[in-house]
C-alpha cells in the first residue's frame, strides 16, 4: 500500500549547520505558535509541534523556554509566511519559503542572489505547478510497526500512502516521514500524538514533481546558490526540482 518518496528536500542536510542560525528560525517558529494559540504547549498543538523539532535539532530546554515567554503577548501579525520563486542556473527551478517581519529586506536579499547567479525571478505562483504543497511528519518507528496497515489507517486522517523510512546508525532508530494535506496537518498530528508515536519534527513543506538532472558542474553552482540563501535569517526552507 504505502510506497517511499522518491526525493529529498533540496539540501536539508546543510540548511540546519549552523547552530545559531538554527535556533533563530525556530524561535521564529515558537513565536508564531505562541501567537495562535498561547504558551502552553498542552493546549497548543501547533506549539507542541514546533518544540518535538527544536528538541529533535537539540535547541536547549532554556531556548525554548525564554523563546515561548519572549513571545508571550506579541501579535503574530508581526511575522509573514512569504514564498519567493524563481530559475536559477541551469533552469533549475527554485521555491525560496521565508518568515519575516520586513519584507523590503527579504526580497532584496533573495533577488540579489538570484541575481549573482544568474537566475531569474518570478511572481507569486508562477512555478506552483511544479511542486506540491504538503504537511510533514517525521516520528520514530515502533518496533514491529507494520508500515501497510499504518498508512491504510492514517489515510482516514489526510495522510497520503508514500512516506520515506531512515536508519540512523548512531542512534539506532528508525524514523517515518509521512506527508498530508496541508489543511489536514492538525488532524494528522492529533492521530500520531494519539497513537504514542514520538514526533520528531513537523512542519509545511514543497515537493517537487517533476526533478531535473545536472550534471556534477551544474549541481555544484545549484549548491552554492542554494547556501547562499540559507545564510539569510529570514530563510526557513529552500527546494529545488533538481535530482
Amino acid at each position: 500500500m504505502g510506497r517511499a518518496f522518491e526525493f529529498r528536500k533540496a539540501r536539508k542536510m546543510k540548511r540546519w549547520g549552523n547552530m545559531a542560525k538554527t535556533f533563530t528560525r525556530l524561535g521564529k517558529q515558537i513565536a508564531i505558535a505562541v501567537a495562535e494559540g498561547g504558551p502552553d504547549p498542552d493546549n497548543n498543538a501547533h506549539l507542541r509541534a514546533v518544540i518535538a523539532t527544536c528538541r529533535h535539532e537539540n535547541m536547549p530546554k532554556d531556548n525554548i523556554d525564554r523563546a515561548i515567554k519572549n513571545a508571550i503577548g506579541k501579535d503574530k501579525s508581526a511575522w509573514k509566511s512569504v514564498t519567493y520563486e524563481g530559475y536559477g542556473p541551469h533552469g533549475i527551478a527554485v521555491f525560496v519559503d521565508t518568515l519575516t517581519d520586513n519584507t523590503t529586506r527579504t526580497v532584496a536579499d533573495v533577488r540579489s542572489v538570484f541575481n549573482k547567479f544568474n537566475g531569474n525571478m518570478g511572481t507569486t505562483g508562477s512555478l506552483s505547478f511544479l511542486f506540491d504543497h504538503y504537511s510533514q511528519f517525521t516520528f520514530k518507528k515502533k518496533e514491529g510497526l507494520d508500515m501497510d496497515e499504518f498508512i491504510l489507517e492514517a489515510i482516514e486522517f489526510g495522510v497520503n500512502d508514500e512516506y520515506d523510512e531512515e536508519y540512523d546508525e548512531e542512534k539506532d532508530e528508525t524514523t517515518i516521514t509521512v506527508y498530508g494535506d496541508p489543511k489536514s496537518f492538525s488532524q494528522i498530528q492529533k492521530f500520531l500524538e494519539e497513537n504514542g508515536f514520538e514526533i520528531t519534527g513537523a512542519e509545511f513543506t514543497y515537493v517537487p514533481n517533476d526533478l531535473k538532472e545536472v550534471t556534477d558542474e551544474q549541481r555544484e553552482t545549484i549548491d552554492k546558490m542554494v547556501e547562499r540563501l540559507e545564510e539569510f535569517d529570514d530563510v526557513q526552507n529552500v527546494y529545488t526540482n533538481m535530482k
